[in-house]
């Protein structure tokens, strides 16, 4: 958000730390006012550079030696899983408790960007934009895999009359709801308020690294954007390639075009471009409109298939696995399966939440950097009530509902195709969706086109908001413009397509099972995060309020008005400086909103020193 100043194009002198409330370009105040902590030349040129060599090396480790990389990441998913299930269990109850404070205290009615904050985008558009870059595309295929792979065995839900299927479905609801999106949503609002109320960059460094003692703050600041930015591009290349194939499965599925490493190479170059294109026009006029369109498509999948579908059987069937998901949520939320943690796990197949919970769970962590980082900035103007319920519960019934209808068809037409929908995602986890949909008379052929469509759509959508939250990570405090976000889709299509033709489908899997297992040390980071949400806003007093006011107040400084008045009468006044190490110093001081003074003038204390 920004305010052009009365008094024309200006560049205000900077903070003495080297950045500037005023783009220097458009003489626009930046709003929020930065307020963070500035990274020394050393730390900043570790972060742009130190990501793409631990890419490169692990592409070049995968690519060498698939086999032993393989066994490897293997191997360490059976520790993950064995020792510390219990873990991944107590984190997505921290987050669905803390959510649930979030909401029901007084805290809830903080509004993120200062109380004169409004929503920059409808609630249509917000939905929109947070769930496209949530779950879109891993939702598609698993809407129908999960329920069919689970059919004929799964714990905690008793099994009813006609077997297994229903529990199938609750564990669907449950791996893709309201837990899954808590565990965003905490780590959503936790950059949010860092960012849009104290000042910070969005990144995970500056949520995170106050609640540690302050020799550590500078070198655990430096591991945690690491982490956070080698995450989000292993996690979005692997995605990618994943796509190409997923696409390419579809494709073929109404066009009779075999799917092959040429085809895989066609389509990153063409998902690669739409993304870039739409990275580059920015949130507005880029991915809002994909993602409305995103919506509009899955509208119409899911009525379609309802009405042309088994109606009768998946009003039904939706009515009771809906009531069978409250009644088994809590149990559900706890099983650990403590009766297998009693002895050594020799592999983690050997483990049902090995396969399912653990795995998703980890799943959610490894992807939160972007999605989070993205669901954060779109979210301005939003009070932490209305940003949480409307990131856990509106997502949450969209899920069901979706799982519900397709996950419920995909059931009813394998039983009446003996078992060929169970078939074809043994083979291709991919095709079970396409063979459903061609089991849906009259419309079956057309909604094969409008899924294969969907699925580029949310990739485009999910790249987009990777690439900006990305940008965010590396380049903050500075503002990314979009030719380097262009720049970043265009790096991370290079990571797939590498992956895709020198090692294939096994290292593309391989480098994902990695990147989702590196999930238990960002656990950790995750954690302190929200320990410090909790200490900040607990300790929310009127200091920090008044902080909050300063940091989102778009009316120029006296010092901002000078400089552009100098800027007209072709004065130019020096650039800001580059960014040094050092202590913070305060902001210029601004009129306070009943001008009375300056808004930051508080005896003995300084915004930087005193916030949180």
């Amino acid at each position: 958000m920004t305010k052009h100043l009365e008094t024309g194009p200006a560049s205000a002198p900077d903070h003495g730390n080297g950045y500037s409330d005023v783009d220097v370009t458009t003489g626009a105040i930046n709003i929020p006012r930065f307020r963070g902590r500035h990274l020394p030349p050393l730390d900043r040129t570790i972060i742009a550079v130190l990501p793409p060599l631990l890419i490169i090396a692990v592409l070049v480790v995968v690519t060498l030696d698939p086999a032993g990389a393989a066994e490897s990441i293997s191997g360490a998913r059976t520790f993950v899983t064995g020792n510390f299930t219990w873990l991944f269990i107590l984190y997505s109850i921290v987050a669905v408790a803390v959510c649930l404070w979030l909401v029901f205290s007084r805290v809830g009615k903080v509004r993120l960007g200062g109380p004169d904050a409004r929503p920059e985008h409808g609630k249509f558009a917000w939905y929109s934009m947070l769930f496209a870059c949530g779950q879109g595309i891993g939702l598609i295929f698993w809407s129908v895999a999960e329920p069919i792979m689970l059919r004929d065995e799964n714990p905690v839900v008793p099994a009813g009359p006609d077997g297994a299927g229903e529990g199938a479905m609750v564990w669907s609801y449950f791996h893709w709801g309201f837990t899954a999106w808590a565990m965003y949503c905490v780590v959503a609002v936790c950059l949010a308020y860092s960012h849009h109320n104290l000042g910070k960059t969005l990144t995970f460094r500056e949520a995170t690294v106050d609640i540690l003692p302050k020799w550590s703050q500078r070198g655990a600041g430096v591991v945690v954007e690491l982490l956070a930015i080698s995450a989000t591009v292993l996690g979005l290349a692997t995605s990618f390639g994943f796509a190409a194939m997923q696409f390419s499965s579809g494709l073929g599925s109404f066009t009779g075009v075999s799917s092959g490493p040429g085809l895989w190479l066609v389509v990153i170059l063409g998902l690669g471009g739409l993304t870039a294109v739409s990275a580059f026009f920015g949130i507005n006029k880029g991915m809002k409109r994909v993602s409305e369109l995103n919506s509009v498509l899955s509208i119409v999948l899911i009525a379609a298939v309802f009405v042309f579908g088994p109606t009768i059987f998946l009003l039904s069937n939706i009515t009771q696995t809906f009531g069978s998901f409250l009644a088994n949520f809590t149990a559900m939320s706890f099983w650990t399966d403590a009766g297998a943690s009693g002895r050594p796990l020799e592999t983690w197949q050997d483990s049902w939440n090995g396969w399912w919970t653990v795995f998703i769970w980890c799943w959610v962590i490894a992807f939160s950097p972007f999605v989070a980082g993205f669901i954060a900035r779109i979210s301005r103007g939003r009070t932490i009530r209305e940003f949480v319920i409307g990131v856990t519960v509106v997502p949450s019934l969209i899920v069901m509902i979706w799982i519900g209808v397709i996950g419920s068809a995909a059931l009813y037409y394998d039983d009446r195709s003996d078992r060929g929908i169970s078939g074809a995602v043994a083979a291709d986890t991919s095709s079970g969706l396409f063979v459903m949909l061609e089991s849906v008379p009259v419309v079956g052929s057309l909604l094969l086109v409008v899924a294969t469509v969907l699925v580029a759509t949310y990739y485009v959508t999910s790249l987009d908001s990777g690439a900006h939250a990305l940008a965010e990570f590396v380049s903050a405090p500075r503002k990314a413009g979009p030719l380097f976000r262009v720049v970043l889709v265009a790096s991370i299509g290079a990571v797939a397509v590498t992956l895709l033709t020198l090692g294939g489908t096994a290292v593309v899997d391989t480098v994902q099972t990695g990147t989702i297992i590196g999930a238990f040390p960002f656990s950790f980071i995750i954690l302190l995060m929200i320990a410090n949400l909790v200490r900040r806003l607990i300790t929310r007093n009127r200091d920090i309020v008044r902080l909050e006011r300063e940091v989102n107040d778009p009316t120029p400084t006296a010092a901002e008005r000078l400089a552009g008045a100098r800027m007209e009468a072709g004065d130019l006044p020096p650039a800001p400086r580059a960014e040094q190490a050092g202590p913070e110093r305060p902001g210029p001081e601004r009129p306070s909103p009943n001008g009375t003074g300056p808004a930051s003038a508080r005896a003995g204390t300084e915004p930087a020193a005193t916030g949180p």
